[in-house]
């Protein structure tokens, strides 16, 4: 019988490389972390894990890229640990400070189910690598949800404003920053779902 040929983007030889192990190292220290700030209800180690989390990122994609290892798998496996994280994260700052809890459950509901939605959705498209491609599929999704502003927008500006809400008492901000990017989630959900239907055509950067 003949051998099934192995797609690229799953080879064991990008699975096992660098960029995931990168992934793996940087979620778990982030979990540690996570653990240790659920423990100590201490801010300082909240911002640790955040920073952990953000830095392993950054350093995850690029590797990727530098090493021409970017692949569907890999991205699925970055998508998947960033909310291993944010959740654990999340979870840890809600007990430590309960007046993050409201802010934090709108961030979850738009991070967990929607975000994660549109994260996926470059698998319907064959050769999208990863959501950093998405601007091949559709120029406003992608602004709206990977580009770099709104890479910092989706969840580093809710934990800061949750961090300066702590130290001022204005917590309207962080509301406010989690019920915005809730808005953005649902007008990106809301136009995937009116490609993948028809009713809107894709509008691909050139």
């Amino acid at each position: 019988m003949a051998a099934i040929p192995v797609p690229l983007s799953v080879r064991p030889a990008l699975l096992l490389g660098v960029p995931n192990r990168i992934t793996l190292v940087r979620t778990v220290i982030a979990m540690v972390i996570a653990a240790i700030a659920f423990r100590t209800h201490d801010l300082t180690w909240l911002v640790v894990g955040y920073a952990a989390y953000w830095l392993g990122d950054m350093a995850d994609g690029a590797v990727a890229r530098y090493r021409n290892e970017e692949s569907e798998g890999g991205a699925v496996f970055d998508i998947v640990c960033d909310r291993a994280c944010s959740f654990l994260l999340a979870t840890a700052f809600m007990a430590s400070f309960p007046s993050t809890i409201g802010p934090l459950a709108i961030f979850l509901v738009q991070f967990g189910v929607l975000d994660t939605m549109l994260s996926l959705a470059f698998l319907l498209w064959r050769g999208t690598l990863s959501p950093n491609y998405f601007y091949k599929v559709d120029a406003p999704i992608y602004r709206w949800n990977w580009s770099k502003p709104a890479k910092a927008v989706n969840t580093a500006a809710v934990v800061i404003s949750l961090v300066v809400a702590h130290q001022t008492g204005w917590q309207w901000l962080p509301y406010s920053i989690a019920i915005a990017a809730c808005v953005v989630k649902v007008a990106s959900s809301y136009r995937l779902v009116a490609i993948l239907r028809g009713r809107t055509p894709a509008a691909p950067r050139a």
